[in-house]
């Protein structure tokens, strides 16, 4: 942890700790935070989505192994980039789903060692995104 003060004039103040994060609500803080993940990793097979402290990675392919290799291979890189900048990610709100109009589901992905639980649908964003896309449980949510 590093120290700081304020100067003001030609008067400073008295040295004070510093604490990480950003106050919650904060008008700064969605730009500090755009500046502090700016470098997050990236693939040339996934996709980053990312909106304040939210973050989706994305990974397409036909044959399902091939988009859990791909989407674990960029899972790797993230956990780096989180242990690079001290971030603690928050497993239990992690979900992995297999967005298909198939049975098959994508082989388990893992960040920090633990699974990713897999699961037929997903928030982001506030709004539920289901295995096949149908829109149902957003829009009964929404109904609700």
């Amino acid at each position: 942890m590093g120290t700081f003060q304020v100067r003001y004039q030609e008067e400073y103040s008295t040295l004070h700790t510093t604490q990480s994060g950003v106050p919650q609500g904060s008008i700064l803080g969605p730009i500090l935070y755009s500046i502090y993940t700016a470098d997050l990793p990236e693939t040339e097979q996934t996709m980053t989505a990312t909106y304040a402290n939210d973050t989706a990675i994305l990974a397409s392919h036909q044959n399902p192994t091939i988009a859990s290799t791909y989407l674990q291979h960029h899972l790797h890189q993230f956990e780096r980039w989180l242990k690079r900048w001290r971030i603690k990610a928050n497993e239990n709100n992690s979900t992995h789903v297999t967005f298909s109009l198939k049975r098959e589901t994508c082989p388990a992905v893992t960040l920090n060692g633990q699974h990713i639980p897999q699961r037929e649908t997903a928030k982001y964003l506030g709004i539920h995104l289901d295995r096949r896309l149908t829109w149902q449980k957003q829009i009964s949510t929404k109904r609700k």
